[in-house]
């Protein structure tokens, strides 16, 4: 009976933790968009660091109340650590699915605008406020850019590195390349460019969902020892084995296989990325 209200409440502070560390679907696409992404040290910030923390202690303590076996708990505590960079990979992933997808709806816009007579730039600026939810922000920087500067050719520069995205090249050269030529084929041309990114679009989604294959493949052989261990930890003694040295020692190698194969699969299954057409 304690063991059982014991991880009833480590389920309940996990809950808790990650109603506290990470917001809702909803509010997650614009905290991530205002995080820089660029480099690893943002990745490890504070408050990550102290979500990790969090995690694996709850985790081992938890699995140490229902095994009472150490070095299975701190097993067990190592991987609910690792949870909230789990989480935070896969939220990002999502945020860049949702800015693929929504390039399109951004660029019939921009058609839109062109055809009703407002210029390229005029036409930028007003997708801070009426294009797609997940570019707003990148063109809400390029507007006050182009107020400040009024130089479209640097200000492009900006919205690409704000964007971080090869589909925004691709839509920002072909921008600026029809704003350096001109004529009267812009509208012709963002068209075109709209049913190329949606065609793009609807194929990467395909080809995404049959990746979802082997990446679920990838989790249940992954997780599949691991339940296995915690269905072993319903019988009172019966991972008493794992305390000792070769105990030990043989949880860690099964650990590092675990860890092995799941990246392996990871690579095989995994799509090619996209290289950014230019530099920022």
């Amino acid at each position: 009976m304690g063991e059982l209200l014991g991880l009833m409440l480590g389920i309940g502070v996990l809950l808790i933790a990650q109603a506290l560390w990470f917001p809702s679907e909803a509010n997650a696409i614009e905290q991530l968009q205002a995080e820089p992404t660029r480099t690893s040290s943002h990745v490890f910030s504070f408050r990550l660091l102290l979500a990790t923390l969090m995690m694996g202690l709850t985790g081992a303590v938890v699995m140490l109340l229902v095994t009472t076996s150490v070095v299975v708990a701190l097993a067990f505590g190592v991987i609910a650590g690792l949870s909230p960079l789990a989480i935070l990979k896969r939220r990002r992933s999502q945020v860049s699915v949702a800015r693929v997808s929504s390039w399109p709806d951004a660029v019939d816009d921009l058609a839109s605008a062109v055809r009703a007579g407002m210029s390229l730039p005029e036409a930028l600026s007003a997708l801070a406020q009426r294009g797609p939810m997940e570019l707003r922000e990148p063109f809400q920087t390029f507007a006050t850019e182009y107020r400040r500067t009024g130089s479209f050719g640097p200000c492009l520069d900006v919205l690409a590195g704000e964007l971080d995205d090869p589909t925004g090249d691709r839509v920002i050269e072909a921008l600026r390349l029809a704003r350096e030529v001109g004529g009267s084929d812009l509208g012709r041309l963002l068209r075109t460019l709209s049913t190329v990114l949606r065609e793009d679009a609807r194929a990467r989604a395909e080809l995404m969902a049959r990746q979802s294959w082997s990446i679920n493949a990838a989790k249940v052989g992954a997780a599949a020892p691991w339940v296995t261990l915690i269905m072993l930890s319903l019988r009172p003694g019966a991972l008493s084995c794992y305390d000792s040295t070769a105990g030990a020692i043989v949880l860690a190698i099964a650990a590092g296989m675990s860890a092995v194969a799941y990246v392996l699969m990871r690579q095989i299954g995994r799509l090619p990325q996209e290289q950014r057409s230019r530099a920022t």
